[in-house]
């Protein structure tokens, strides 16, 4: 218990200060810092399929896209007599949130079940297909704006909220790892028949997996609603699950410090060749963010941290 609170007060500290950043930023910057954070957490939640169980998903979008109009939809529609003080609107945010993640996950588990019996290219193909099916369904579902998007979501993300869950599923996933249960997916990630063959119930694992990774990302997909304020189905398709892979590929599959820095690389990366762009008169931005991802994946293509997280970095060497 005093482990957990002092953890806690660390956490609450950390947002603190990111709040106090964004107070002192130029409002695009804190914008960009907010929307960075966001995909570090889907980067996060990602790398639990990926990266820790070996599995390949390409549907990520897809259960940020039930968790954004899932706590959209419950704010405007059923919590807005909650509007109108700050604690107010902070509570039906967290409400929305808590609703997010349980209906991500739902739809996670009735993924993953059936899909989770498939290896490699054929769960990412099953994954990627059941992505764009949520997509277009939200797509004709009128009472939340169809193809012309939901608006009037409370604006009600703050710094301090995004920054504090990011680093909460931070500690939460480095604890996971160390436990047992960690532990019985990093096997299925190395060899799925040995893990099977050791007594691993590889498909409650697997699935398992996916159902949290699912619910965090609807988090995400929540967060990026009320902070917005407008989302499109558009803003849900299969670029969305691609960048989320990307991140996860370029920071090092497994390495949950790796995925959270390529998220902020890649979210800063294009508005920091803006200037390129005004110079040449020429948008290249996207041709050179292409280029140094290519190089990066023939240079390094275990990822910037591999499988290692940057704290284990700055360990000391044991003597040989």
């Amino acid at each position: 218990m005093r482990a957990n609170l002092q953890w806690l007060v660390i956490l609450t500290v950390i947002a603190l200060a990111a709040q106090g950043l964004t107070q002192v930023l130029p409002p695009y910057f804190g914008q960009l810092l907010i929307l960075a954070c966001i995909n570090a957490i889907l980067a996060v939640s990602l790398n639990l399929v990926n990266g820790l169980s070996g599995q390949f998903s390409l549907g990520q979008a897809g259960f940020m896209a039930v968790g954004a109009y899932t706590a959209a939809s419950l704010n405007v529609f059923g919590l807005g007599f909650l509007h109108g003080t700050p604690l107010g609107d902070q509570a039906a945010l967290l409400l929305s949130l808590l609703a997010a993640a349980i209906a991500s996950g739902f739809v996670g588990y009735l993924v993953g079940l059936p899909t989770l019996r498939l290896r490699g290219d054929y769960l990412a193909i099953v994954t990627l297909g059941f992505g764009e099916i949520i997509r277009v369904i939200i797509l004709n579902i009128q009472a939340v704006g169809g193809a012309r998007g939901f608006i009037s979501i409370p604006n009600s993300t703050s710094a301090f909220l995004v920054v504090f869950l990011l680093s909460a599923f931070v500690l939460l996933t480095h604890r996971f790892v160390m436990a047992s249960q960690g532990r019985a997916l990093l096997a299925i990630r190395e060899n799925e028949i040995a893990a099977e063959a050791m007594g691993v119930d590889t498909t409650t694992y697997k699935v398992g997996a996916f159902v949290v990774s699912s619910a965090v990302a609807g988090v995400a997909g929540g967060l990026f609603a009320h902070y917005l304020s407008y989302i499109n189905p558009s803003s849900f398709d299969f670029m969305k699950s691609v960048e989320i892979v990307i991140m996860v590929v370029l920071g090092g599959m497994g390495s949950v410090s790796g995925a959270i820095l390529a998220a902020f690389i890649l979210t800063f990366l294009p508005e920091a060749l803006r200037p390129l762009q005004d110079w040449t008169h020429v948008d290249l931005r996207m041709v050179i963010y292409s280029f140094l991802l290519i190089v990066m994946m023939l240079v390094r293509p275990q990822g910037m941290l591999g499988r290692r997280e940057i704290w284990e970095l700055f360990k000391p060497r044991s003597p040989q």
